[in-house]
């Protein structure tokens, strides 16, 4: 196709993508503030320059950050920061309950951000991952990474390998022996950069280091609304430009260009996951893809599940089909609690045979 049939082909897609724009699904209007706040503070820190203003983030990182809380909550869920690796700042929030009378399963969680972004400690990832350790029964460890684009590809797949390591080596410090941990039953789960990161951890941990573990086997893989990509323009980022939250393609394309090798494309391996490229390790883990029907990404999302597949792979996608990009950070949206209640399933079928505490 010559470049000029290029253009009037993008532009004949987008304005019909742009007809069938849908009409944004009702939400709470604290939910509403919530993601007008987000996308705001989004915007100030992203320059044009492919660049984050580190001040202006360091504010509001404060303004959105949580602290640990020691004493557990009303559903029994307390919180501690330990630290993995002084000299890289790597560090990670650990939920639990004060105690337990059998094994628990471990989630080890990479919160999103676009690769560039947040921490454990934002609001929202605090909340999820305690909601998430209340709602399994599990001990969720939410390690940080090293943030683009001072750290670009592969630094934060580096990290979240180094995070399963350390659990391997360690298990959760700082636990006692009030709660005892199954490392036979250890999940990733992460959302949108998260997700990303979620998978290609799991690939490379299952093709290098499983086999080697002393105790953490990857029982299954939680890639929630994962961030994928590609320089194509599907068809959902199309229709959803300027109507869904949280996502749209300026946003996308800084949070690429910040993460991926300088002078890379959106087909890079690491964003563009392809039957090609895939390289899946043979004991790559079961995954449960969660996908959101007003995520301009969903299509990125159906078509990496369809490669799992198609290599053999054990996979799920669960969707939620009027929610969008981040939706089970919310709880007062109803679906936030179901994606909750469909994970436990998973974990639930997919988590070694638990045995008794020691008494």
């Amino acid at each position: 196709m010559e470049a000029s049939d290029q253009g009037a082909g993008a532009g004949a897609a987008g304005a019909t993508a742009a007809a069938k724009r849908p009409t944004p699904p009702p939400l709470p209007l604290s939910v509403r503030i919530q993601l007008a706040g987000l996308t705001v503070a989004i915007d100030a820190v992203e320059r044009s320059d492919g660049t984050v203003n580190r001040c202006l983030y360091g504010v509001i990182d404060r303004l959105l950050s949580a602290r640990p809380s020691p004493r557990p909550d009303r559903s029994g869920v307390r919180s501690y920061d330990v630290t993995m690796d002084a000299s890289r700042g790597i560090w990670a929030r650990v939920f639990a309950p004060a105690a337990a009378d059998r094994p628990l399963p471990v989630v080890v969680y990479y919160h999103g951000g676009g690769f560039a972004l947040f921490s454990p400690a934002i609001g929202p990832f605090n909340g999820v991952c305690r909601r998430l350790s209340a709602a399994i029964g599990a001990v969720v460890v939410s390690f940080n990474y090293r943030l683009a684009p001072e750290h670009r590809w592969p630094a934060a797949y580096d990290d979240g390998v180094d995070a399963l390591r350390f659990v391997d080596a360690n298990g959760v410090p700082g636990l006692g022996a009030e709660v005892p941990v199954d490392l036979a039953s250890c999940f990733l789960a992460g959302e949108s950069a998260g997700g990303n990161i979620v998978h290609h951890v799991a690939n490379r941990w299952a093709a290098r280091w499983q086999a080697s573990a002393k105790r953490v086997r990857v029982a299954g893989i939680f890639p929630v609304q994962p961030y994928f990509g590609g320089v194509e323009r599907t068809e959902s980022e199309l229709r959803l430009e300027g109507v869904a939250p949280v996502v749209n393609l300026k946003r996308s394309d800084f949070s690429w260009t910040a993460f991926l090798p300088v002078g890379a494309t959106r087909d890079h391996p690491a964003a563009h996951v392809t039957d090609e490229n895939a390289d899946l390790a043979e004991e790559f883990p079961p995954a449960m893809v969660v996908v959101g029907g007003f995520d301009p990404l969903q299509d990125w999302q159906r078509r990496y599940a369809d490669v799992l597949r198609r290599k053999g792979k054990e996979v799920r996608v669960a969707e939620y089909p009027d929610m969008f990009h981040g939706f089970y950070g919310f709880p007062e949206l109803p679906e936030a609690t179901t994606v909750l209640q469909d994970m436990k399933a998973f974990v639930d079928s997919h988590r070694a045979t638990p045995k008794p505490a020691a008494a």
